[in-house]
């Protein structure tokens, strides 16, 4: 799909932002398209526009399209601390560490799960993208915790088709700052891409729908440690929906986080681990449930908000 092309703005893109209303036409993520705009390679009607300026309706738009990338290819490179928890034929359930991406993309040249296990002689399913095979859910970069991924291509399926009717149940732990009201509650708020920076995300009318439940179970000075169960699976989407409610993560700057917190409690990275998943094993439908333990960094800042009361 490179190459220059040139045709008009159809009626149903009229007054979208060019990055929103480009991606829906060609076909591309947002970011592509912001990509494409910042090398001045959209014009509409012969004028350079960006990505945030609006599109009009029946105005003739030219664009040149990059080369499609390169395939990426996944490294078999040992990754320090990635643990398995679990292995069978069917599936291998992980303890992911700090720093480690779940598999390969563009820009990312650090450790990945999927390059981790291949470097040990872990056999997983081919079904998914090259760079992805076996992977049926992520983890942020910089959250740790419990994972699968499907060896065979039976499970593969199953799996997939869990997450995508939620009977999943993902249980994540977390230190956010102050102190959520209610207690204990749902945070029912779609998530889309931010609209002025491409690496974050933000509550917008236009997302997914995205459901967070939540519950606080023990509450210090300055933060709550909450438990939190996941019906949906958006990109950051506790970090967005706590900062939402001007609760960040502790240690998430990205979103909010005061730096002199996270710097007195030692954090280097949001406080949010993946603490347990359950599902029905795709071999047999047996209800199985993994349990990760904290990290050091997370256990160690959760010791001093106890000490202090």
């Amino acid at each position: 799909m490179s190459g220059y092309r040139t045709l008009p703005i159809p009626d149903g893109l009229d007054g979208m932002r060019v990055d929103a209303g480009l991606a829906k036409l060609l076909g591309l993520s947002r970011t592509a398209v912001a990509a494409i705009a910042d090398a001045d390679d959209v014009l509409i009607d012969g004028r350079v526009v960006g990505k945030s300026d609006r599109l009009t309706a029946g105005a003739m738009l030219e664009i040149t399209l990059p080369a499609p990338p390169q395939p990426i290819t996944v490294q078999a490179i040992p990754v320090e601390g990635l643990v398995v928890i679990h292995e069978d034929d069917d599936i291998i359930v992980v303890d992911k560490p700090v720093g480690v991406a779940v598999h390969p993309s563009p820009g990312w040249t650090g450790p990945t799960v999927v390059g981790g296990l291949a470097a040990a002689g872990h056999r997983i399913a081919t079904s998914g993208a090259a760079e992805r095979q076996g992977v049926v859910h992520r983890l942020d970069v910089g959250t740790t915790g419990v994972m699968v991924v499907a060896k065979s291509e039976s499970a593969y399926s199953a799996l997939k088709h869990a997450f995508k009717e939620r009977t999943v149940d993902k249980v994540y732990h977390a230190i956010v700052q102050g102190h959520p009201d209610p207690i204990k509650g749902t945070i029912d708020a779609p998530i889309d891409r931010h609209p002025k920076h491409d690496y974050k995300f933000a509550v917008m009318n236009s997302g997914k729908p995205s459901i967070t439940h939540y519950e606080v179970i023990e509450a210090f000075r300055a933060a709550s440690f909450v438990e939190v169960h996941l019906e949906t699976g958006r990109t950051h989407q506790i970090r967005v929906h706590f900062s939402a409610l001007h609760h960040p993560c502790v240690g998430d700057l990205t979103y909010g986080a005061d730096p002199t917190l996270a710097k007195r409690l030692g954090v280097t990275r949001q406080w949010l681990h993946a603490r347990q998943l359950g599902f029905h094993h795709p071999a047999d439908g047996q209800w199985v449930t993994f349990t990760s333990e904290y990290p050091q960094d997370l256990a160690s800042a959760l010791e001093k908000l106890r000490e202090e009361g």
